[in-house]
């Protein structure tokens, strides 16, 4: 077991259940304060249940806020491996919310380190943004989508992440503030402003090719 004092990955074979074990109950399933009980006693295939049910997430949100993917990966990685040292602290609540507050933490302790954010992966996603704010209505789909990524190119780094976080990888309001360790009413006024300057972005690369 790694040093609880010491950064490092998570041990991989806390990470990968053997085949044939199984944590789970004889419904098939554990709920998350289960899994982390269970995690506390010792138990790796427990632990492994219980990141292969969060890992998808935690990665996401991970690469928002990082921006780049080894970044993510360390991030991720000291996310987990906080949460098998402290599994036993687990007051239950919901443990996406306790991950969310465990990255935060974990995110401060990296430095946290920040790549200019590019978004990439999913190219709809900004232009499904556009159309929920009733932008470019008038614009043909690749139209759209060249002026709201532009757009979004323009805005600073803080912005950009904070739009990610709230309005495409679409966290509560509550997880985005835990995330970057705001207030939530902190949070909602920078989310406003964020997207008042995305709207003048907008407007300004329209009239700009116009």
């Amino acid at each position: 077991m790694t040093d609880a004092g010491t950064h490092g990955a998570v041990p991989r074979d806390r990470l990968t259940a053997t085949p044939g074990d199984d944590p789970s109950g004889p419904d098939g399933t554990r709920d998350d304060e289960q899994l982390l009980r269970l995690t506390a006693a010792g138990d790796d295939r427990a632990f492994a249940a219980f990141v292969d049910r969060h890992q998808a997430g935690i990665w996401r949100r991970a690469l928002a806020l990082t921006g780049q993917g080894a970044d993510a990966e360390d991030l991720m990685q000291e996310t987990f491996l906080a949460a098998w040292r402290g599994a036993a602290g687990f007051r239950g609540g919901g443990a996406r919310a306790w991950l969310l507050t465990i990255a935060a933490h974990a995110w401060q302790r990296l430095g946290r380190r920040a790549a200019p954010l590019i978004v990439h992966d999913d190219p709809e996603s900004l232009e499904q943004l556009a159309l929920r704010a009733g932008w470019g209505r008038d614009e043909g789909e690749d139209e759209r989508a060249a002026t709201v990524q532009e757009a979004f190119a323009r805005l600073a780094e803080d912005d950009r992440r904070l739009l990610v976080l709230r309005d495409i990888e679409e966290m509560s309001g509550e997880e985005v503030a835990t995330l970057l360790g705001l207030s939530l009413a902190a949070m909602k006024s920078r989310l406003h402003r964020a997207r008042l300057r995305l709207a003048v972005a907008y407007e300004e690369v329209r009239r700009g090719s116009a």
